[in-house]
């Protein structure tokens, strides 16, 4: 191994780590090794932008600014009554719902899918009293399992479609992954619905069962005068009343003291944190003061659960600083937090990725304030939009899709054709759209683009199939894909799964050109174990949202994802290499 090679492998080793470690901003870990690289003279200087200007990238845009269009469109909206009509049993609607998420995800990234069908499967559960643990669960692991099925389906696909395109000269066809995935994925779904259920039971009577998760939600309250909290200390409030302390305010200013000393009166504010459910039966028996809106009198006042998506401008903002909702007349009266770290009054609350805002105020302003900021409601909004009810936007996104399916144009060109389609039809303004696109991810992309390449371009790659080579023999069938596929599903978890697909595919070409397979067969393998990210809910930002929509624990992640991960594995070892060695 030469200087130039260890200096990759300690770079690529930091990054790695840098991003399972979730502390620094993605794209800042991306760019700070993009220019490493540059000085590390992996690369020259003409192709460290490269990555801009990448297919992959262009195409990854265009998917996400049609996104936007699709998402507004409410198109399964209705699908509670038809549920409810045909009287299904819950498990059947669970795979239903399960797997029209996955078809979406077959077509859009996955985020996208999961955004799309969130609203109609909660507004589903509401109506056909389903627990939402129940549900969440199956429709964000349907979301990344629909994604093994296409060439768009996940950018880990057009990533390894294009290591095949510079090592062969062709690249995937738009259904090649769907060999593997399409059996994977309806299996998959299949698998998690009955899971899901069996895993998350309703509450059934018995008071020995263990009570089933709820989301616990950080809250200020004041004290009325006839409370049962005035004059208990705060070291009881766990016990008696469900609550944990976090603060006490007194005439503005915090009380100090230990919890067994700090005595709560008439007229206080708490900082608390307790399940929602307890914040609301207090509030009805008169223990907390309810919050008070100037706004509840009116006929539009709506109350609405509202998730931080990962390309949200409200992301690392503090309750206080909130303007998007404040000149709106909207309020934060909660707010659930997937890493509570409390510290001051709650306007100081500082908000990540999955935390869910309880916001009051009139209808439209609450619907306007969310579309600024790029927050998904809980609950189905009027939509202001005229996409609303629009069957055209889809017929335009499926005539992209043929274009692209059927080898006519190249899956950037083609999609760029749906994007000025949409545009001309005014369904799509690209100028803010633009604005709102997850800017994050693109540049993470474009950012590692060049790392990968220089894992191939400075002989690294052979160099590590070498030492995994000394381990396990590669050249015998199975042994190979079945590896890289155990390397892929290791790493997603921790790692986000373009940048797995990146680092992968040029040791894939070297397995393969060191067991004389179709390379195919091995970057089949690296995008499927990319995707097949079931076991904690920090891997991918599906799961981020679910642990905090659902209120699940990181143990459901593994009971629930663990029969599935298995079960994806062996599946997708045993189909690549009878269809594609």
């Amino acid at each position: 191994m030469n200087v130039e090679q260890a200096s990759l492998l300690v770079l690529l080793a930091t990054m790695l780590v840098l991003f399972s470690l979730d502390r620094f901003r993605i794209e800042v870990v991306a760019i700070g090794g993009l220019l490493a690289g540059f000085l590390l003279k992996l690369y020259p200087a003409e192709a460290g932008f490269s990555g801009f200007a990448s297919p992959v990238v262009i195409t990854v845009v265009e998917i996400l600014l049609i996104v936007q269009v699709l998402a507004q469109a409410k198109f399964f909206d209705g699908l509670a009554q038809r549920f409810q009509s045909a009287g299904w049993p819950n498990v059947a609607v669970i795979a239903a719902l399960a797997g029209i998420t996955g078809f979406i995800s077959i077509f859009m990234n996955n985020i996208g899918a999961f955004a799309i069908m969130l609203p109609a499967t909660l507004r589903a559960g509401t109506v056909l009293q389903i627990p939402r643990r129940q549900l969440v669960i199956p429709i964000s692991f349907a979301a990344l399992l629909g994604g093994l099925v296409s060439l768009i389906g996940t950018p880990a696909n057009l990533l390894v479609s294009d290591a095949l395109a510079k090592a062969t000269g062709t690249g995937f066809r738009f259904f090649d992954f769907a060999y593997a995935g399409l059996p994977v994925a309806i299996a998959g779904i299949l698998l998690v619905s009955v899971l899901a259920v069996r895993l998350f039971p309703e509450t059934d009577g018995d008071v020995s069962a263990p009570p089933p998760a709820t989301r616990r939600i950080v809250a200020e309250r004041e004290i009325p005068v006839t409370s049962p909290l005035a004059g208990t200390r705060l070291a009881d409030c766990p016990k008696r009343f469900g609550l944990q302390p976090h603060a006490l305010i007194r005439g503005g200013t915090f009380v100090f003291g230990s919890l067994t000393q700090s005595v709560i009166t008439a007229g206080d504010i708490l900082l608390a944190e307790g399940a929602d459910a307890v914040f609301s039966d207090l509030e009805a028996e008169g223990a907390l003061a309810a919050p008070i809106h100037p706004n509840g009198l009116q006929t539009d006042f709506a109350r609405v659960e509202a998730v931080v998506m990962p390309e949200s401008t409200l992301i690392g903002s503090r309750i206080r600083s909130l303007d998007v909702f404040r000149n709106r007349g909207v309020s934060v009266t909660s707010l659930s937090m997937r890493s509570p770290r409390i510290e001051g009054r709650f306007e100081d609350l500082q908000l990540s990725i999955g935390d869910i805002l309880v916001l009051e105020g009139t209808r439209d302003a609450i619907a306007e304030a969310l579309e600024e900021c790029e927050c998904l409601p809980l609950a189905t909004q009027p939509a202001t939009s005229s996409v609303k009810g629009s069957w055209r936007p889809f017929a335009i996104f499926a005539a992209g899709v043929a274009l692209s399916a059927f080898g006519l144009l190249r899956p950037e060109i083609a999609f760029a054709a749906v994007v000025f389609a949409l545009a001309v039809t005014r369904f799509l303004n690209i100028r803010q759209a633009m604005a709102d696109i997850n800017w994050p991810i693109v540049i993470m992309l474009a950012a590692m683009i060049p790392i990968g390449s220089a894992v191939a371009t400075t002989g690294t790659a052979e160099v590590l199939a070498h030492w995994l080579s000394l381990a396990v023999p590669i050249s015998m069938p199975l042994a190979g894909i079945a590896l890289l596929l155990f390397i892929a599903m290791a790493l997603t978890p921790f790692v986000n799964n373009a940048t797995v697909a990146i680092v992968l595919s040029p040791i894939a070409l070297e397995f393969a050109a060191a067991a004389h397979h179709p390379p195919a067969a091995y970057l089949i393998v690296v995008a499927a174990g990319a995707s097949l990210d079931f076991l904690t809910p920090f891997g991918h930002h599906n799961n981020t949202l679910a642990m905090s929509i659902g209120g699940y624990r990181v143990s459901d992640f593994l009971r629930a994802g663990g029969p599935l991960a298995l079960l994806g594995y062996i599946m997708t070892v045993l189909i690549v290499a009878a269809v594609w060695l």
